[in-house]
């Protein structure tokens, strides 16, 4: 008994030595490295059209770039597509309805699968592009684009025609003749019988010209507007398109300094925010009657109102006046047509405050609102914010349309009935339908969701009239499925919090097994104990409960110090149980904790998985609720894991870098010290989709960009500030940084620092740059919070 004891005494003790060895051996330089050091994952899933073969971009043997693979199932082992297959695979395109073939496009040329056979046919060899190749309603002939306009190959002649005629010459209108000039040509005709004679035959000879030509689709010319968005009705009756007004806006410039010519160059890069913005046009051609019309949308429910944020700004006598004397501008989605013929388009606020979802009348062009969803503060939300490109379609039965919305204040999935307008919801609850399919069948939706709770990501099958979700994965943390064509497989990238993605693959069906296809983590990163980091909720100043991540160490360092790291994106999700796109920040925290520090990480106001008020909560003023709630974390390990008040730091990028410049100016009691990695500084310097949507614009609404950005608070700092940034960063532009130095000099402020990166963009790249950048970040924390 006592040499069992001491054996397992000794075991242990073995055990403790190997992981502290472990714990030393762990460096910033190691987990830098990024990939390299943890193993690249399998990535872009997508699947054969055998309904056994599983792609997807791998790279186990640290290759220059990622590889193709494949796994055959049920049995078969990774493998790399050579590129002689890859030339020959047929990638994205159209099925057809009876699923028996697929058109697609490839090297700008049309290609018909036949997949009963495996044959593939070559529809188009030309040195044009042909793009957006469909089939007809009739399933009996294709449709593509080449050349900014629509052409139609019937199956059964092999015949190609042209199905409009869209032109961008520049309109040149004939100058008007003068007066003297029309009276000497009448003059002429008068005196001269062998000109009018001339005249006649001309003139016969055209009409003659005229009757003998060939039919063919009226010229429309769009001038100087870019054409897009062209498609045919499944009868090939009506064509419909968009234009669009280009505005005349100014880019930035970024200089980039290490070149390999020598010489300094400027990379062009976006304009800023509240700049002029493109206008839209949505038109219908209709072939038959060779004519064509632009929808209007006067007649939209609340297309005159302002937004409600422009009261603020009234001045003067006279009442508030709600509406605008005019139709905001909008911009349009690509139509959905029923097999039936019926159109639908989705429209969206250019100020972002009104999603609408129509019926067109192709005939005329009138418009029949089917759903509006209104937001004071913008539209947006899973499924929504994309309506264009997914969560939306028609039902089988061509009556009644599916869709997403966050009506309820959760994103879920509603239908319509095109006819009489009745709205039903088919989900519901505090939760979000991330992504949602219609089956082949039509008779289920296959869904992610975070019906399990806010941290957990599942496929599920949900019957089309509504009801219970039925869970299909069953892996606890993030499953991001991809089905096969004939949606009896399942191929998924798996991970949970401590574990990187995966690929596995499982038939669709509830409780089945999930098998793992690939094993991509190195030597080097399983030798570490990584931790799973504990979820915790908090009550925030306002009542609200708010989700983190909490690392802790199992022996503090006595100065008990705190890191609270801040994620970017500002809408995007940290607290969760699956690998984090922040694996680089993940390893640091475990660095962190190794070392004596509490690591605390906060799914702020207006980070997504928490539906739209959590996401719109930082409306009008960031740098509000999303700091408190940094503030009313450190409040919290302070309470409650006995963290030192006086050595806490905070650190994070992009967003999370314009939060740790907000928290050191703003809340300098809280935050000894700060690195703040390309920091938003300004945001009237931001650019105009992210901003607008939630500052509106700096001209309408300076309120908002005026307790927003860090630059008009410079003057509280108190604590260490750190900052980093690439020079040649195209997103949160490098002048941000230089602005903001420019005014802490004028301020005199003398705790603080500026670490550049000459030859980084936004996201980094280089190993030696992600290291030289965290162990600056490193001895800051060890400097000021030990």
């Amino acid at each position: 008994m006592k040499k069992i004891i001491t054996t397992l005494i000794c075991g242990i003790f073995s055990l403790l030595i190997t992981q502290a060895q472990s714990l030393a051996s762990l460096s910033i330089d190691q987990i830098m490295l990024g990939d390299r050091f943890t193993g690249f994952s399998p990535d872009n899933v997508f699947w054969g059209e055998d309904n056994k073969t599983i792609y997807f971009s791998w790279n186990p043997t640290m290759d220059t770039l990622n590889s193709l693979y494949k796994v055959v199932l049920p049995n078969g082992k990774p493998e790399k597509v050579s590129l002689e297959e890859q030339r020959k695979m047929s990638g994205n395109g159209e099925y057809s309805k009876d699923y028996r073939r697929k058109v697609f496009g490839r090297n700008g040329d049309v290609f018909l699968l036949d997949l009963t056979t495996g044959k593939e046919q070559q529809i188009t060899n030309t040195f044009d592009n042909e793009s957006g190749p469909r089939f007809t309603g009739d399933g009996k002939g294709l449709t593509w684009i080449s050349n900014n306009n629509l052409y139609h190959w019937d199956s059964a002649t092999g015949s190609i025609a042209q199905l409009t005629n869209f032109r961008n010459t520049p309109a040149r209108p004939s100058p008007k003749p003068l007066e003297f000039e029309t009276w000497l040509k009448e003059d002429q005709m008068d005196l001269f019988e062998i000109l009018r004679w001339r005249k006649g035959q001309r003139d016969i000879r055209d009409r003659q010209n005229k009757a003998m030509e060939v039919k063919r689709a009226r010229e429309i010319n769009y001038g100087t507007k870019f054409l897009s968005g062209l498609q045919a009705s499944p009868d090939l009756r009506f064509v419909t398109f968009r234009y669009t007004k280009r505005a005349e806006s100014k880019n930035t410039d970024v200089p980039n300094y290490v070149t390999e010519s020598g010489y300094t160059t400027d990379l062009t890069a976006r304009s800023k925010v509240g700049t002029p913005q493109d206008t839209y046009e949505f038109g219908i051609y209709d072939r038959t009657r060779d004519t064509f019309y632009m929808v209007d949308t006067k007649k939209l429910e609340g297309i005159y109102d302002k937004p409600a944020f422009l009261k603020d700004y009234h001045k003067g006598e006279k009442p508030y006046n709600p509406k605008y004397d005019k139709p905001r501008e909008v911009s349009y989605t690509n139509v959905l047509f029923s097999d039936d013929g019926k159109a639908v388009i989705s429209l969206r606020a250019q100020d972002n405050k009104d999603r609408w979802i129509v019926l067109i009348d192709l005939l005329t062009g009138q418009l029949k609102q089917l759903d509006r969803q209104h937001d004071d503060a913008w539209i947006g939300g899973p499924g929504v914010s994309g309506f264009g490109g997914g969560g939306i379609g028609w039902l089988p039965d061509n009556e009644h349309l599916w869709f997403q919305s966050e009506e309820t204040g959760f994103s879920h999935i509603y239908t319509v009935n095109v006819k009489t307008g009745v709205k039903k919801a088919l989900t519901s609850g505090n939760f979000e339908i991330l992504e949602s399919n219609l089956s082949r069948d039509g008779k289920f939706f296959f869904v992610t969701a975070s019906a399990d709770g806010p941290h957990e990501r599942h496929f599920y099958r949900l019957p089309v009239a509504g009801g219970k979700l039925e869970k299909i994965t069953s892996l606890k943390g993030g499953n991001e499925a991809v089905l096969s064509p004939d949606e009896s497989t399942l191929a998924i990238r798996y991970s949970f919090g401590n574990k990187p993605w995966e690929l596995y693959w499982m038939p669709n069906q509830a409780g089945a097994t999930a098998q793992q296809v690939t094993s991509s983590t190195t030597a080097a990163f399983k030798t570490y104990p990584w931790r799973v980091p504990e979820i915790v909720w908090f009550t925030a100043r306002d009542g609200v409960k708010v989700p983190a991540r909490l690392y802790k160490p199992n022996k503090p360092a006595p100065s008990r110090p705190a890191v609270i790291f801040v994620h970017g994106a500002g809408y995007l999700q940290n607290v969760h149980n699956w690998w984090s796109s922040y694996s680089r920040e993940y390893m640091f925290h475990n660095f962190l904790v190794d070392r004596g520090y509490t690591v605390l990480d906060v799914d702020y106001r207006g980070s997504a998985g928490y539906g739209r008020d959590w996401r719109t909560g930082i409306y009008r003023h960031m740098g509000g609720k999303d700091l408190d709630d940094q503030v009313d974390g450190a409040k919290y390990l302070v309470s409650t894991h006995k963290v030192n008040a006086q050595n806490i730091g905070i650190y994070g990028g992009s967003y999370g870098g314009f939060i740790t410049l907000m928290a050191l100016f703003n809340a300098p009691e809280t935050f000894k010290s700060g690195a703040g990695l390309r920091s938003v500084a300004d945001w009237a310097h931001y650019n105009h989709g992210y901003t607008a949507n939630i500052l509106n614009t700096p001209v309408e609404d300076s309120i908002a960009y005026r307790r927003s950005s860090p630059i008009y608070f410079a003057e509280g700092l108190k604590g260490n500030l750190l900052m980093l940034h690439g020079m040649v960063d195209v997103n949160v532009h490098f002048q941000d940084v230089v602005r903001l130095s420019q005014r802490l000099i004028e301020l005199k402020k003398d705790k603080w620092d500026l670490a550049v990166f000459p030859l980084e963009d936004h996201g980094f790249i280089e190993p030696s740059s992600w290291a030289d950048e965290y162990k600056r970040i490193f001895k800051l924390f060890e400097e000021t919070l030990k």
